[in-house]
């Protein structure tokens, strides 16, 4: 009887098996790499939104604080003196420095014309540092019989990224700490009370220009805070031309001459524009003067 004959594979079936091997090798790569790109996507948005609730929270608690009168105290409040300064100031496309006075020495903007905000406050309660019911956007404490300052501006890190910084005075000077990263937009609108006497409503909200025109500091009360933070990496995988506009599209179309209120992901560096981006908003009302 003749053995049966084995039978290998030939040329044929080995290089299609190579192929499909291949192949299958190929979709598993695209879809490790798309999982880890999605991965990174979501960390940065949620750095990125950790970051600005952040800011976010730290700003509107130190407005609500600007406006705080100690009504406990035998003396007349001074801030309700008529050459009191306001509690509130500010700036338009401009950054400063960490060590100089206040807002006092201005300098070029950073961030597509990012803002300052300075708020200045009363402080609280005997000692070197109060009674810790009133602090600085550093978290130190302001003793009563003193003013405070906390002043929010954007400046470059050292190795060129842009980052919301907070200003305060201390014993020893003044410094500044970072509070987020990643600054593409800083923008401040304030609700100004046009009313005679003033009724504590704002009848309109103008930039810091604006107000600083009609010297109407005295008269803000509420402010209207916008950010525009990006992620660390470039993990989108859509190639969009996306526009922010940080007030709405309605103020960005009437109020062109305010920069940085409208940002065009196109406009900014091609090693920027695909990181994960979000805008964040908040208006918060001033403390009640009257009481």
């Amino acid at each position: 009887m003749r053995p049966a004959r084995c039978h290998g594979w030939g040329m044929v079936e080995f290089l299609i098996a190579i192929a499909l091997g291949l192949l299958v090798s190929l979709l598993a790569g695209g879809l490790l790499v798309a999982s880890g790109s999605n991965y990174r996507n979501h960390s940065d948005n949620a750095l990125v939104g950790d970051g600005g609730r952040y800011a976010l929270q730290l700003m509107a608690r130190t407005i609500r604080q600007g406006a705080y009168i100690n009504w406990d105290s035998d003396l007349a409040p001074s801030e309700l003196e008529p050459g009191a300064l306001a509690a509130i100031d500010g700036r338009d496309a401009a950054s400063i420095s960490r060590g100089s006075d206040g807002i006092s020495a201005p300098l070029p903007a950073v961030a597509n014309g990012s803002d300052v905000l300075a708020v200045s406050f009363s402080g609280s309660g005997d000692g070197a540092t109060g009674d810790g019911s009133s602090v600085n956007c550093a978290g130190f404490g302001v003793a009563g019989g003193t003013r405070g300052s906390s002043i929010f501006y954007v400046a470059l890190d050292a190795s060129g990224e842009a980052e919301l910084r907070c200003k305060y005075r201390s014993a020893s000077g003044w410094g500044a700490d970072a509070i987020a990263r990643g600054v593409d937009s800083f923008q401040v609108l304030y609700g100004v009370d046009t009313d005679a006497p003033m009724d504590g409503v704002p009848n309109t909200y103008l930039n810091a220009t604006a107000v600083q025109a009609m010297a109407g500091w005295k008269r803000v009360c509420s402010i209207k805070l916008a950010l525009l933070l990006h992620g660390e990496h470039n993990t989108r995988a859509d190639t969009l031309n996306a526009r922010y506009d940080l007030f709405g599209p309605a103020y960005s179309d009437a109020h062109g001459g305010d920069i940085g209120v409208r940002v065009v992901e196109g406009s900014l560096p091609p090693s920027q524009r695909l990181r994960a981006r979000r805008v964040f908003s908040m208006t918060v009302a001033l403390r009640n003067r009257d009481g």
